[in-house]
């Protein structure tokens, strides 16, 4: 399975947005966007006139790279948005708040998307009573989402409710720290989704 593997606080730098890839590092003083918010590289000056095509290819990666995904894959759920009825930009973050992995974030079993993607690789978590391994899969409303019997003595896990308990969750999701589980509550909705991203700007990029 492809994924990014170099420092991520680089993306963060190259956008000129705190994505929060690295948990609660990005929270604390130790975080390199505060530290130093330029862009990488031996000459990090931004340009003072962008291009409407690099406003919306910039808006694009910072979505993309916010979930973790790549780009072929992106372009799919791209696809998938526009099939669906509604604002495709409003269902094309639905799609990707709905992955099993940012779901496994949102309920706070992770301080992190990456975190949330390697524990759902590893096999710690089981859907309705199934394991999968897929941080893509797709839930849906009623899923129940819990760790698997058998990993649930594991240390991380051990301190896992006090996680669970300390988490934003959103309104459209719940977790129950005592038992180690979240269930799907409804769809997420704009408003519940991330504000600091213009998804139409994703729209025109793909629409060209």
């Amino acid at each position: 399975m492809a994924r990014y593997t170099d420092p991520v606080c680089r993306i963060c730098r190259r956008e000129g947005l705190k994505l929060f890839l690295k948990g609660s590092r990005c929270y604390s003083k130790k975080c390199s966007f505060e530290r130093r918010s330029t862009p990488p590289g031996m000459n990090p000056t931004r340009r003072r006139k962008v291009s409407e095509f690099g406003l919306q290819m910039r808006e694009k990666q910072r979505v993309r790279r916010s979930y973790s995904v790549l780009e072929r894959q992106f372009r799919n759920y791209f696809r998938d948005a526009e099939r669906q009825r509604g604002m495709t930009g409003e269902n094309l973050l639905r799609l990707l708040e709905m992955r099993l992995d940012n779901v496994v974030f949102r309920m706070g079993f992770a301080s992190s998307r990456a975190q949330a993607r390697q524990l759902v690789t590893h096999g710690h978590f089981s859907i309705n009573g199934r394991a999968t391994k897929s941080p893509s899969y797709q839930t849906s409303v009623g899923d129940r989402i819990e760790v698997r019997d058998t990993r649930r003595s594991r240390a991380f896990f051990q301190t896992a409710p006090e996680t669970m308990r300390a988490a934003q969750v959103p309104d459209w999701v719940s977790n129950d720290p005592s038992k180690l589980s979240g269930t799907i509550l409804a769809q997420p909705t704009r408003e519940q989704m991330p504000m600091e991203f213009n998804e139409q700007l994703v729209v025109e990029y793909y629409s060209r």
